[in-house]
């Protein structure tokens, strides 16, 4: 019964979560942010351009 235990353990390890794997789902995000962009809901703020857009064309990729 106790290798029971230790067994539950190695699954629990095994089948935990990665963090800071929450790559985005998008092609269009990943592209605006690896490009030194940012994604922003609505207008981008003054003195910056949208120049594409995010997360399936719902946001703007604004640059400078």
């Amino acid at each position: 019964m106790k290798i029971l235990y230790l067994l539950f353990a190695v699954f629990l390890i095994l089948f935990q979560a990665t963090s800071g794997s929450a790559d985005p789902l998008f092609a269009d995000t990943a592209e605006c942010r690896g490009q030194g962009k940012f994604c922003r809901v609505g207008a981008c703020p003054p003195t910056f351009t949208a120049t594409g857009t995010c997360q399936g064309g719902m946001l703007n990729c604004c640059s400078k």
